[in-house]
């Protein structure tokens, strides 16, 4: 796996490095020792499936609070999707900046969502499956969100998002 920094303190961008054969294609999808490398969290304690039925489905921007931070590793096994990563941390150099990648099943791509940062995505094609690592267990007490559209931030979606649930549309404006 190839591990790229992005511009938010540790969010990275894997790229797996596939063998093709005959019978199709084999990658390695999560490695401790290579995310210890990197000190990236290699804690695994929930993984999670998501599975979208329609293109223009949103689901975030979730996030947990202290003691339950989570960083979470995100890939798209079919489909695709806009992921948009925002930085949380007060003491952060990029405190509520954001970036946004696309993922997909074609490009292979994972992105690694450290603590302090809330994540959020887009469906961009129907049937679209979200396979994600997360370092903590979910636990809602600590479950915090922000509106796909906050004025704080800005959002850009390249499309309008379509399908969101009554709690990710009801978030209260962010703020410090």
């Amino acid at each position: 796996m190839e591990f790229k920094k992005l511009e938010i303190e540790g969010v990275y961008l894997i790229s797996p490095k596939p063998f093709k054969d005959s019978r199709g294609v084999f990658r390695r999808h999560f490695c401790s020792s290579e995310f210890k490398q990197y000190k990236i969290d290699s804690k695994v304690n929930q993984s999670n499936i998501s599975e979208n039925k329609f293109k223009g489905t949103l689901r975030g921007f979730h996030y947990q609070t202290y003691p339950f931070q989570e960083s979470k590793t995100l890939s798209c096994l079919k489909g695709e999707i806009y992921d948009i990563v925002v930085d949380l941390r007060k003491n952060s150099k990029t405190y509520k900046k954001w970036l946004s990648i696309k993922l997909n099943d074609k490009n292979r791509l994972s992105i690694h969502i450290p603590k302090g940062c809330a994540n959020a995505f887009l469906t961009l094609k129907n049937s679209s499956i979200i396979h994600y690592y997360c370092s903590q267990k979910y636990s809602p007490k600590f479950e915090k969100g922000i509106r796909f559209n906050d004025p704080a931030f800005k959002f850009k979606w390249p499309i309008k998002p379509r399908i969101i649930s009554e709690k990710d549309k009801n978030h209260k404006n962010f703020s410090d």
